[in-house]
């Protein structure tokens, strides 16, 4: 179903209020109290993520055939296709641990959003400035062995088509400096809820986000990230339904 304008109203109420008290909170936890639980940020940013799911009337299921599991110590990054403003929110709550994304250095540049996403962990690597990227992929590496599990769309953008675009390497050279394991995932549905470039929300809409099996980065060298980029890219494929609408061609 369409929204109307009040819907529209109301969704866009609840998204402002959702992250704007999330923010604040953070903020708060960190400037004032010096610090909080990462329990406590999980919680929040779940609570978060509901929010905006409710708010569209999302129904959503995972598939997780082989229970991924989140090892304490190990790092993981989770790589998925990209069609909607809601993939965000959908994988905090459909995957297991801490999850965050990783973000362009621009947007801790915001006021107050910014400083609250570097409060709540969210992880960002400066490819333009070499010392810092060395920096930024030490921290990101320690942040993943403490138990943060990174989001990367390969692709860098949302679709705009509903398929997957080409994938750029950062994600890739990422993976295989630190030795994640990839935890590729399959999103089907999501690009209903707010088709590019409009504003026309499609409540009660089905999504489907199916998890599939580990490939560890470490098994590919530099040298061969274009492979490791087209395992990722066909597992992601088969888990998204891409692979059999090409193969129905």
């Amino acid at each position: 179903m369409r929204a109307n304008i009040l819907q529209k109203l109301r969704i866009t109420i609840v998204t402002i209020y959702a992250t704007l008290r999330i923010t604040l909170i953070v903020l708060y936890k960190v400037n004032i109290r010096g610090g909080y639980p990462r329990w406590y940020g999980d919680k929040w940013l779940r609570w978060w993520a509901q929010k905006l799911v409710d708010a569209v009337g999302i129904d959503y299921k995972v598939n997780d055939p082989h229970g991924v599991r989140i090892e304490p110590g190990k790092r993981y990054i989770i790589m998925c296709n990209h069609r909607s403003h809601y993939d965000i929110p959908l994988m905090v709550l459909a995957m297991p641990g801490s999850v965050r994304m990783l973000t362009k250095k621009e947007l801790f540049k915001v006021p107050l959003w910014g400083r609250g996403m570097a409060a709540g962990e969210f992880i960002s690597i400066d490819r333009k400035d070499f010392e810092q990227a060395k920096k930024d992929l030490a921290a990101a590496r320690a942040k993943m062995e403490d138990g943060i599990v990174l989001w990367i769309a390969p692709e860098g953008t949302r679709s705009r088509t509903g398929r997957m675009g080409p994938f750029k390497k950062g994600g890739f050279v990422m993976a295989i400096e630190s030795g994640a394991t990839i935890i590729p995932v399959g999103i089907r549905g999501s690009e209903k809820v707010l088709p590019p470039k409009t504003l026309d929300f499609v409540l009660d809409q089905e999504v489907t986000i199916d998890i599939g099996t580990y490939i560890e980065a470490s098994d590919y060298t530099m040298e061969r990230k274009e492979d490791l980029m087209e395992a990722v890219r066909s597992s992601i494929a088969r888990l998204c339904g891409e692979a059999a609408e090409d193969a129905e061609a």
